[in-house]
């Protein structure tokens, strides 16, 4: 677990409680939680361009607690990195409650990851009941994605996200197949959602949140310049980039960048290309 000091505890942003915000009646806007791509130079990315909350890639809650080397290589923050929420996979409550020791002083919450990527039953009645119970416990807001187990690229249930947040009395937020400012602000005037989380949509447009419809230059020069400083690995940095260029690059352009291999040819490319 990596921090720029200890004072990062103190970060004016880390007194801004999410709960506070999902209850405020604006759309909050999330950075979902993504296995190797919303660690802490993505995360500075996206709140340069209006994302409001940010969720750490899950992390196993067993490795966390008995692995140092895990612990710095899962969870690296500083001081601008907030409000920020730590998402963990457990199975055990010692362990997860170790865990939230463990990064709560740099955190504003956890989350427990409890149906990654789907979270719906077919049987929505189930789903419903699920939430209730873990509303019964304490839990301060729940995020849903309208999708089953068994669907991958179907349609988005927004209607069962609706009758879930109409039989909640906590926050909830909605996810799933959000790519832009404007859906975003579709699916909360459909669900009544108090936030949008968006994982997919903001790796191809990092800058979605802010109103681009496609990533602007700037936030692949930010892109670059975050990482750069961060000392992001090279393989982690040149995938975000195919990522945000996906819109905007020809075929023949995104064969000849994806094969790039190193740093300074990542460099060299942009420069040519676009000026960067």
């Amino acid at each position: 677990m990596k921090s720029d000091s200890i004072q990062a505890t103190i970060c004016q942003e880390r007194k801004k409680d999410p709960i506070e915000m999902l209850h405020s009646g604006q759309l909050i806007k999330v950075c979902a939680p993504m296995v190797r791509y919303s660690k802490l130079a993505f995360r500075t990315l996206v709140r340069k361009y209006c994302c409001d909350l940010c969720y750490t890639p899950m992390i196993v809650a067993a490795d966390f607690v008995r692995s140092m080397k895990a612990r710095d290589s899962e969870f690296t923050t500083n001081q601008g990195d907030c409000p920020l929420i730590v998402q963990f996979a457990a199975n055990d409550a010692r362990l997860l409650s170790d865990a939230a020791r463990i990064v709560c002083p740099y955190a504003n919450g956890i989350d427990i990851n409890c149906g990654c990527p789907q979270r719906i039953h077919d049987n929505l009645a189930k789903t419903v009941d699920l939430c209730r119970k873990a509303e019964a416990t304490g839990v301060s807001w729940i995020t849903v994605h309208g999708r089953t187990t068994e669907e991958r690229h179907q349609p988005v249930h927004y209607d069962a996200i609706k009758i879930i947040k109409e039989n909640m009395s906590i926050p909830i937020i909605a996810n799933g197949d959000i790519r832009s400012l404007k859906e975003a602000e579709n699916v909360r005037q459909i669900t009544g959602t108090d936030g949008v989380m968006v994982a997919r949509g903001l790796l191809t447009n990092p800058a979605m949140f802010a109103g681009y419809e496609e990533t602007p230059l700037k936030c692949i020069w930010d892109w670059v310049d975050i990482a750069l400083e961060l000392g992001t690995p090279y393989m982690c940095f040149h995938q975000h980039l195919m990522y945000m260029m996906e819109k905007i690059t020809s075929r023949q352009e995104k064969r000849i960048f994806n094969a790039l291999s190193s740093t300074s040819a990542v460099l060299d490319y942009l420069t040519d290309h676009y000026g960067i």
